[in-house]
């Protein structure tokens, strides 16, 4: 062992000092703050007397009604129609199709609130329907986000409230105060995006749909439109660190509503065949996905029922089919001699 220098030893004995007299300070403060009563330091709780619990103000309790607001609308439209929606298009490219299905509602001279229910691959999605969907709904818009992940503290969901004006929901088990919500804003006339799915896909395929939005529908009578999103799991799907871009194909199919005795069952078996059939339009074409409905042959958005590899190779050929997804790939040329 090297023997330590006398400069050496005296900056060891200066920092021992100083340890020494943080120590100190740290147990003056102590014994200060057990002799200082209230109002300086919380007031002692009884023995037997039970405390009431504070209000959570996170997961489904966020609140997100001052997002409605004007000064939070007109953010969000500063934040929708410049940074989100170029970024939404530099990362996805989307193409948007089938809008003339939905002339009528645009006609319509009331403005009525309509629920988009779309399928689920990625957290793009919500940007891009954001951005996606036309006028006059755009900007009366809410999205049904799932209260255990984008709003499990005050600053994410404060940050999805302004961006995308979500609102929480309960996605593991039915909550009555998420579809009272729901149901309210619809009232109110805001227009709802909502996943049936639940959550984004875990291989690329999609999930079975759950009946929230056809419950609103049926409680609301509202229409659905149902909406395909074709690409967004390549670009950054569940599991992927960064997004790669690509293109994507989003599909607007015909407003459906319930018809008379539907249920939320009946209805939300309607919604999700409608959803699979634009998936078939947009990896084939529209002539072919109509064939294929009327024949009863349009494929599952779950896709093949079969083993993992298979059911990857099945994407993979799937994918190599469509226009969504595909990779922008960097055009090289030769140089110039």
């Amino acid at each position: 062992m090297t023997e330590r220098t006398p400069l050496e030893l005296t900056a060891v004995h200066r920092a021992a000092r100083a340890v020494g007299r943080v120590r100190q300070g740290a147990g003056a403060v102590a014994r200060l703050r057990s002799r200082v009563g209230f109002p300086l330091r919380a007031a002692t709780i009884p023995a037997g007397v039970e405390v009431p619990h504070e209000p959570r103000r996170t997961g489904v309790d966020f609140d997100t009604d001052w997002a409605r607001r004007a000064p939070a609308r007109v953010a969000r439209s500063l934040i929708v129609e410049g940074p989100l929606h170029l970024a939404v298009k530099a990362v996805a490219s989307p193409e948007i199709t089938g809008l003339d299905r939905l002339r009528d509602l645009i006609d319509d001279e009331e403005e009525r609130p309509v629920i988009f229910a779309a399928n689920h691959h990625s957290h793009l999605d919500a940007p891009l329907m954001i951005t996606s969907v036309p006028a006059p709904w755009r900007h009366r818009l809410v999205v049904a986000a799932a209260a255990d992940y984008f709003f499990t503290t005050r600053v994410t969901g404060a940050l999805s409230a302004v961006a995308l004006n979500a609102f929480p929901i309960e996605r593991t088990k039915v909550n009555r105060r998420s579809a009272e919500l729901a149901a309210s804003l619809l009232a109110q006339g805001w227009s709802l995006v909502i996943f049936p799915e639940g959550g984004r896909s875990p291989d690329g395929w999609g999930q079975p749909f759950r009946g929230g939005a056809a419950f609103l529908s049926v409680r609301s009578g509202r229409p659905v439109v149902p909406v395909h999103i074709e690409g967004t799991g390549a670009i950054f799907g569940k599991g992927m660190k960064r997004p790669k871009p690509g293109t994507t194909v989003v599909t607007f199919g015909s407003p459906l509503w319930p018809d008379e005795g539907d249920d939320a069952r009946s209805f939300g078996v309607r919604v999700e065949r409608a959803v699979a059939a634009l998936g078939d339009e947009a990896v084939n074409d529209w002539w072919t996905a109509r064939r294929n409905a009327a024949a009863g042959r349009t494929p599952a958005l779950t896709g093949p029922d079969a083993t993992g590899w298979r059911r990857s190779w099945a994407l993979d050929e799937r994918r190599a089919r469509g226009r969504g997804g595909q990779r922008r790939r960097q055009k090289r040329t030769w140089p110039k001699i």
